[in-house]
This record gives C-alpha cells, structure tokens and sequence, in this order.
C-alpha cells in the first residue's frame, strides 16, 4: 500500500463547523477526488474539533500543514486544482489560526 500523498482533514465536529456546512464541504471534496481517479494519492477524513470556532469550515491539508477557512463546497474545486494537484495553496481561503484569514 502506497502513502498518500496529501491528507485533508475537515473539521465535521464541534459546535459550529456541522451547522456551518462542514459535511457538505467534506462530502465535495470526496466526490471530486473520487471522479477524478485520485482516492490512491489524496485521503480526505472528517477531523474532530479544531478548536477555531467561528472561522468553518475549516480544513488543514498535510503534509503542508497548510489551513483553509470558511470554506464552502463551491470551494472545493479551487482547492483540489490549485492546491492538492497544482502545489499553491488557495490564499483568499487561507488561515492564520489566530482567527484571521491570511
């Protein structure tokens, strides 16, 4: 079995990411990576509390350790192209996690 090659964790938990639309972001992101042939090289996992409540959705991408907030599934895309295959991480979503988006 190979290691993947990204890892992105979405936050799903706590007490403001679910109602924020976590699931949802969680959900596209899987369906893209799955319709692109991807599942092999780039793992997407739902992720407990972050402890950054206010800034969801918020996902982290490894092995960057790169920080995504307010993110929304029409994101998702941008995402995956720009960032998981294209090596630049989206700065307009990016996070600082001192409750500000870089």
């Amino acid at each position: 079995m190979e290691v993947f090659e990204k890892h992105v964790f979405v936050c799903t938990s706590g007490k403001v990411c679910p109602n924020e639309g976590a699931n949802e972001v969680c959900d596209a992101l899987r369906k893209e990576i799955s319709d692109r042939g991807l599942k092999k090289k780039i793992r997407i996992n739902k992720a407990g509390c972050f402890d950054q409540c206010g800034n969801g959705p918020l996902i982290v991408v490894y092995p960057e350790s790169t920080w995504y907030a307010k993110v929304q599934p029409s994101d998702c895309k941008e995402i995956i192209e720009q960032h998981l295959l294209g090596g630049k991480p989206v700065e307009r979503l990016l996070y600082d996690g001192r409750g500000r988006i870089v």
